[in-house]
């Protein structure tokens, strides 16, 4: 079992164009997948996680779609932080882009599984953190693997430090359609992998 799993939800607004909505719809059918897998990890035992909500750069698409995938974060945070996660928000709290309901969350809270969310994150802000003495992800562990929905094959500016050793699983579905099947191929496929981790 990896101690860490990153996950990439993608393909919201392919997915709402495919069922004839518009593309801001996409974001609210995300929630609730990303609710079923929250239990399922910590059904599992996965001591950590990290979510990408929203990526600085994702903040230039139209204002329709900032203010609904915004909300769709704040829903989900609010969700598993009641449901008993330890919940970090990651992201540049200094930016009018930053949901002012999560900034509770810049610092940890809760003891149960560790929830580390990516809101309004980017991986410059990140780093950046080095010039005032260390990463501004500094909190969160390194990455075994990444699952990534919606076919693409890249990271996005993914906490690239903690990803410098995980393996990559694809999902090719869209994230909205989410099925606890693509989480239990991603685990097998990571069983199947040489972990020499470089020795």
């Amino acid at each position: 079992m990896p101690q860490h799993i990153g996950f990439i939800p993608d393909g919201n607004r392919r997915w709402a164009q495919s069922q004839g909505l518009k593309k801001e719809d996409g974001y609210a059918r995300g929630i609730e997948p990303g609710l079923a897998l929250f239990e399922t990890c910590k059904a599992l035992g996965v001591p950590e996680v990290s979510v990408y909500g929203f990526t600085a750069d994702n903040t230039r698409r139209a204002t329709g779609q900032i203010e609904n995938f915004r909300a769709a974060c704040v829903a989900f945070a609010e969700e598993v932080d009641r449901r008993g996660a330890a919940l970090l928000v990651l992201g540049d709290e200094t930016s009018s882009q930053f949901p002012q309901e999560l900034m509770p969350f810049r610092k940890r809270r809760g003891s149960g599984i560790r929830v580390n969310f990516l809101v309004n994150y980017g991986w410059q802000w990140d780093l950046d953190g080095l010039k005032n003495g260390g990463l501004r992800s500094r909190e969160v562990s390194r990455i075994d693997l990444i699952v990534r929905w919606g076919g693409g094959r890249r990271l996005s500016g993914f906490l690239p430090v903690q990803s410098v050793y995980a393996d990559f699983f694809v999902v090719d579905d869209f994230w909205p359609d989410f099925e606890a099947s693509h989480l239990d191929s991603a685990l097998s496929w990571f069983d199947k992998q040489d972990r020499t981790l470089g020795g």
